[in-house]
This record gives structure tokens, sequence and C-alpha cells, in this order.
């Protein structure tokens, strides 16, 4: 995808679809932008075929895993875009959040690892950059002096309370579908992992 995340965003206005370039995920909309002939009613997207340039699957299946894989890196560069201001990576982000879920209570590492969504993360690593950073705290539990709680810090929180991660998905979610489609994806997803 190079240095943008958008290559371009497609803005429906009184009947006629207007294409603008973007520099980055969320914003930086270039001031130059060109009428495109579509009509309101048609939805417009890129499919997979034609954004990795391959018009031959196997079967629907194929294609499924392929838009999956690539939807994802998608979202990740998004992702990743939006936490760079905060210079934080997505699975630094992950723990803060599992942490103020667990807010005032500590967690242990075997509870971060549980609740992270990258299984594959060292967990251990993530909280020492942390700990680091002054985002988490780490102490001997008093429970049992063999475990470590961890504890985010108000620094960690006030760095969470200035993120707008949320904000930002929510902007790409609602200009591409509906709340309805969404739910719909969310479900076939579930259902996909088994």
């Amino acid at each position: 995808m190079g240095t943008s995340f958008l290559q371009s965003i497609i803005i429906y206005k009184e009947g006629t679809a207007v294409k603008m370039f973007a520099n980055t995920a969320l914003g930086n909309i270039k001031k130059k932008s060109k009428a495109i002939s579509a009509p309101v009613n048609h939805i417009l997207y890129m499919e997979i075929e034609k954004e990795i340039q391959n018009a031959k699957f196997k079967d629907n299946y194929q294609k499924a895993s392929v838009n999956i894989i690539y939807t994802y890196n998608w979202l990740n560069s998004l992702i990743k875009a939006e936490l760079s201001k905060s210079k934080i990576t997505p699975q630094q982000f992950n723990i803060l959040r599992i942490l103020r879920g667990q807010h005032p209570k500590p967690a242990t590492i075997n509870i971060i690892k549980d609740r992270m969504l990258d299984k594959m993360s060292d967990a251990s690593r993530i909280v020492d950059r942390l700990v680091s950073k002054e985002l988490v705290t780490r102490t001997v539990s008093e429970r049992d002096r063999r475990a470590v709680d961890i504890l985010i810090s108000d620094k960690g929180l006030a760095l969470l309370a200035n993120i707008k991660l949320e904000e930002a998905m929510a902007v790409v979610f609602k200009d591409n579908i509906t709340d309805q489609k969404a739910s719909q994806l969310s479900d076939l997803l579930d259902i996909f992992r088994g």
C-alpha cells in the first residue's frame, strides 16, 4: 500500500459520486477532487480482484480467505497509523485497554495473555516496554509472592483517553457499510471461526 493507507475515498454529494484522494489513513484530503459517473443508488467499492489484480480464484472460499487476509492488513494499517501518533503499537494498545478494563484491580501476565487479540504476542516483553514508558506498573503480588501484579498508571489512562481509535474506525465503517451490514459481517466472522 505504500505510504498512503487509503488510495481514495468515494463520497456521494447531490446525486454524484466524488472521488477524493487521501494522503493518510483518516485525513489530509487533498484539495483536488473529481466527479466520477456513478449513480447514488449504486454502492462503490473496490473488489478484491481489482485490489490484488487477480481475476481468478479457485472458488468463493479461496476468494473469501484472500479477502479476509487483505482486509486484515488494510485495517491493521489504519490502526498502526492512528496509534503511531501516540508512539505505541497495536499490541501495547491492546494491553493498555485490557488493564483499563481491570482497573483499579491489577492483572497478571496470564490474564493479559488470555485476553489479547494477538495470541502470538509476547505479553511479558510488551509489558516491559510499557513499564519503561511509565504507562503501567509492575509489583510483586500481595496474594501470591510468586505472581506479579500489573496495573495501568495514570499516565497510561491519560494516553488511552487521548487516543481516538474507536472514532477513527467508526468513520471508516460508517462511510462504507450500514450498521445492519456491520452486524451481519460480525456474525459471519463469528460463524467462520466456528
